[in-house]
């Protein structure tokens, strides 16, 4: 799930960086943040940034593993759901001018 970028950079053997939208995925999918809230586009961004901040990227990576490993089915579906929610975050932030009606297709989407 991780991409890698595996050119040298200058003053390092291997240059690597995270997927950022792959990492808010699973920072998403460790927090504890439902489905079921129907969350604003503001509690998203918060239970992403605090869950990467308490976790770490690769401690959010070894949640949602553990999950999958445990309860496959369950997982694919919460997977799912933050890669929408992720998603949509990143095309209503990227949009100038974007107001609280696009930001709340967020709750209606979960």
């Amino acid at each position: 799930m991780r991409q890698l970028d595996r050119s040298t950079a200058p003053g390092s053997e291997l240059g690597m960086s995270l997927n950022i939208h792959t990492v808010r995925c699973e920072a998403l999918f460790a927090s504890t943040v439902q489905s079921s809230q129907r969350a604003s586009a503001q509690l998203l961004q918060d239970a992403i940034t605090q869950t990467v901040r308490r976790l770490g990227s690769r401690g959010c990576a070894a949640r949602m593993a553990q999950e999958f490993g445990d309860h496959p089915e369950t997982a694919l579906l919460r997977m799912r759901w933050a890669r929408e929610q992720v998603d949509l975050l990143v095309a209503t932030s990227a949009r100038p001018g974007c107001g609280e009606i696009e930001r709340d297709r967020l709750r209606l989407a979960a």
